[in-house]
């Protein structure tokens, strides 16, 4: 496994000040530590709402600071990895809690300052299969608050109505020309729980600012999760506000080229993983129907894993053989051949 060339060019600038590890925080969403990029996605929520940037930046703040205070390793909280996850804490309450209540700000904060604590938590139970922790942190605590939200009415004030369980997909299934090409932008907006197109489009340049490899495997994901989505029958609807593919983008960019080394077998690997991550959506989205059906990233970050975990057995991907524990069994009863 290695990282990506924003994030090589963040271990060089770690002694940079406060400033541009705050940065780094929302372009740790993409796994680049460019505070440039960062600066881009700040830019692009504030397109939707510029509300949405101060919370991102206000929650990277928060988690960056808190990890700052209990002496987190300066690597990480220089190169912005204390930061993403507390980043989309914070979004994900102002985008489905509303930006202008005070108690989605002070939950927020709330969150933030725990999620450096989840991270910890994550990493030390990942770290013994050598597993990085992802977004699982923002994906246990948005969790957490969507489902107490109902039982807290200042969190959660006005009645939405009962979630239901899920019936079968129902409408057409293939988007409308005119659709398809906002699609490909939404799939990399809605990583930030951003349905217009044109953030997304500003997203991609901020990619593009950091490596012109990574935002190509953003492109390949979102290419891959409309195809996917829409061979497998899923509503146009779905397909065409990009709910159904921003997990693909961030899969391809995490197996392709993030925590094992670009090449074309391992874009193919990318690739499929992306499809995989297509099509666990729905079903994470159904389990969680009771608490109101939204994926968060669990869809990226359970396909991750599993194919992250699978690819140590895979020499072609990793360039090394298995490790000893992981070599083939001998068959039982079966004896050394003489020489």
């Amino acid at each position: 496994m290695r990282w990506s060339d924003g994030v090589r060019w963040g271990r060089r600038g770690r002694r940079d000040g406060f400033g541009r590890a705050l940065l780094r925080g929302p372009a740790q969403v993409m796994f680049l530590a460019d505070a440039r990029t960062g600066a881009v996605f700040c830019l692009a929520l504030a397109t939707a709402d510029w509300r949405y940037s101060g919370y991102a930046l206000g929650g990277a703040a928060l988690g960056t600071g808190t990890a700052r205070l209990l002496h987190v390793a300066r690597d990480r909280v220089g190169q912005g990895l204390e930061g993403f996850n507390s980043c989309l804490v914070a979004l994900w309450c102002a985008v489905f809690l509303g930006a202008g209540r005070l108690s989605t700000a002070l939950l927020a904060a709330a969150g933030c300052v725990v999620t450096p604590v989840a991270t910890a938590a994550v990493a030390r139970l990942l770290r013994v299969w050598r597993l990085p922790p992802l977004t699982l942190p923002y994906c246990l605590l948005a969790s957490a608050v969507t489902i107490a939200a109902p039982a807290f009415r200042r969190v959660r004030p006005h009645d939405t109505g009962r979630a239901a369980l899920p019936g079968p997909a129902t409408g057409p299934t293939t988007p409308h020309p005119d659709e398809l090409w906002r699609a490909f932008f939404r799939n990399i907006s809605q990583v930030f729980f951003l349905h217009q197109w044109y953030a997304g489009a500003l997203l991609l340049v901020g990619l593009f600012l950091a490596g012109r490899t990574v935002a190509l495997l953003a492109c390949a994901g979102s290419v891959t999760g409309t195809l996917t989505a829409w061979a497998l029958g899923a509503p146009a609807a779905g397909i065409a506000d990009g709910t159904s593919g921003c997990n693909a983008v961030l899969v391809a960019v995490a197996l392709g080229g993030v925590f094992l080394a670009a090449a074309p077998a391992t874009l193919l690997y990318a690739l499929l993983g992306a499809a995989t991550a297509t099509a666990v959506t729905p079903a994470v989205a159904h389990l969680l129907a009771p608490s109101g059906g939204r994926a968060f990233t669990w869809p990226f970050v359970l396909t991750t894993l599993c194919f992250l975990a699978a690819a140590r057995s895979f020499p072609r991907l990793t360039g090394r053989p298995p490790a000893p524990d992981e070599a083939r069994p001998p068959l039982p009863g079966a004896t050394a051949r003489a020489a």
